[in-house]
């Protein structure tokens, strides 16, 4: 697809023409599909377009990657976060994120049985994994599923093939404005909106509060057994503050109910969004504007080896009411009491992570129990209530601000000694530029300048003719540029990079090298779809 719904080059699957939508939709299209090749296989009606293909490759293309320890992601399930417990439910299934990813698991297992031998092989050893590491509801005993279904999981489970670990590596889906950054310490989920993804969606009397779910929340999971992976499953949407979603950027102004309108109806017009990324590491930008507000915002988000460096700019408001970003918001179970400590520059919750604050400023803290029930959000949902306690971590930008700007760096799973090292350490980070026109950063012991151009500018030895992504890895005398167009103009881009470059050692059909000596200088055809371009050098 290149439009519309569906399933794009990208990995993205959107559905209701401008919501993401792999875990729910996607789901239903994965299983729907599986049910048809094996009905129809050996039979004359059988299924042999070459088009198949790109259902088999969707697996590991585009939804394993949204599978995080037997869950899927709730930045791609859509109203479907608000459900939890169905009044017409006599088992009393919680339909959350694991749920929702079960389901997909089932669905992936179903169509392995029209996969090649190779490719059943490793989706079973990712079966396999998903299955072992989901101690929130165990998958093999899930209410949810019929004989079929549970009898194709546990020939997964049993079989030879050895169980896959959660992968490392970085996605940019820039088609439903989603990325994925999975580390050995942690897993996080990026959920953007602009004039093509919707800032939220409700409808049929679902999700009427998602408001920010698309104003930048980063979700994430610290690795480990256990380790908070049921931090979204466990009564997280109903007891939320939905004004306070973490990594937000929003203004406090009070919304109605479905406000914006239903079935993906509020989008911001805006283009930049999106980022550029190795595979490894990425730089994701997204110019905010708020849903039923004056707010506007460039947020930015550097996702490197064991950190998630974040920037805001250009922060500015007229609702007469304050202006705040979540640097997190913690679901800590029902009645937690786990530590949190701060040192200078820098903050500790225990069996979470911690963060920093390099450059100050006034981190805003609350600890409190909110109490509600499904049915808040979602009409065909129970009246049953339940408390649980949160840990709000945000900075206060005032009321009406016209250029505030913000940095922290959130470290996942990390300990509290190594945060405090690390804030300690006043060599790790270099913040080049944060306002309006460029947000740049440094890390010289990972090789890494990253830059977001929101107009044509220079920040950190690189230039930008437009708005732009530059995320460069230097490995002892070679670099590697790596560039998108977020604005998605498809015209021609011109980046240089203030650098002596002995010579090119590749360049993709997409990157025109003018010159290559004293200084790196490309001309870069983007197309439209917002794709990372590569060009890989050796240093003068």
């Amino acid at each position: 697809m290149t439009g519309g719904d569906g399933l794009y080059a990208d990995g993205s699957f959107v559905q209701h023409t401008r919501v993401a939508y792999s875990g729910t939709y996607g789901q239903v299209l994965l299983d729907g599909l599986g049910r048809l090749f094996a009905l129809l296989a050996g039979s004359p009606w059988e299924i042999t377009d070459p088009a198949r293909r790109n259902v088999l490759e969707s697996v590991e293309h585009a939804y394993a990657p949204l599978i995080h320890d037997g869950l899927v992601m709730d930045c791609v399930n859509g109203r479907a976060i608000s459900r939890g417990y169905l009044r017409d439910d006599d088992q009393h299934i919680m339909r959350g994120d694991h749920y929702h990813g079960q389901a997909l698991i089932a669905a992936i297992t179903l169509l392995a049985g029209g996969a090649s031998e190779e490719e059943r092989r490793r989706w079973y050893g990712r079966v396999k994994g998903w299955i072992e590491r989901d101690t929130v509801t165990p998958v093999l005993t899930a209410p949810q599923f019929g004989i079929a279904d549970l009898s194709r999981l546990h020939t997964a489970a049993a079989s030879s093939v050895p169980a896959a670990p959660e992968p490392t590596g970085h996605r940019l889906f820039p088609a439903m404005d989603r990325a994925v950054h999975r580390r050995p310490a942690f897993t996080a989920a990026l959920s953007m909106a602009g004039d093509r993804i919707a800032h939220y969606e409700c409808g049929n009397g679902e999700n009427p509060r998602g408001w920010h779910t698309g104003s930048g929340m980063l979700s994430w999971w610290p690795a480990g057994r256990g380790a908070r992976s049921d931090q979204y499953t466990d009564w997280y949407w109903p007891t939320v503050d939905w004004y306070r979603l973490p990594g937000t950027t929003v203004s406090t102004r009070r919304l109605p109910d479905r406000a914006g309108g239903e079935w993906g109806a509020p989008r911001p017009d805006v283009r930049w969004v999106g980022g550029a990324t190795d595979g490894e590491y990425a730089a994701v930008g997204q110019h905010l504007k708020g849903l039923g507000s004056t707010l506007e915002a460039r947020k930015s988000w550097f996702f490197l080896a064991d950190a998630v460096v974040c920037l805001g700019a250009g922060i500015r408001c007229a609702d007469g009411v304050p202006v705040e970003t979540v640097v997190d918001n913690r679901n800590l179970g029902e009645g937690g009491a786990q530590t949190f400590v701060r040192g200078p520059g820098w903050a500790h919750l225990e069996d979470h992570g911690g963060w920093l604050l390099p450059r100050g400023g006034a981190l805003r803290i609350l600890r409190e129990d909110r109490t509600g029930a499904w049915s808040d959000i979602n009409t065909t949902s129970t009246d049953e209530r339940r408390t649980r306690r949160w840990q709000t971590l945000w900075l206060d930008h005032g009321i009406d601000p016209a250029d505030a700007a913000y940095v922290y760096v959130l470290m996942p799973g990390a300990g509290r000694r190594e945060v405090a090292a690390r804030a300690a350490d006043r060599h790790w980070l270099r913040v080049l530029a944060n306002d309006a026109r460029r947000q740049a950063v440094a890390v010289p012991s990972l090789g890494v300048t990253a830059v977001n151009f929101w107009a044509a500018g220079t920040a950190g030895g690189l230039s930008a003719a437009g708005g732009a992504s530059v995320l460069v890895r230097r490995r002892g005398r070679s670099a590697t540029l790596w560039i998108s167009e977020p604005p998605r103009t498809g015209a021609p881009l011109e980046i240089v990079w203030d650098r002596p470059v002995r010579s090119v050692v590749h360049a993709d059909e997409t990157v025109e090298v003018l010159a290559a000596h004293r200084r790196l200088r490309l001309r870069v055809t983007p197309g439209m779809a917002c794709a990372t371009h590569q060009c890989e050098v050796a240093l003068g």
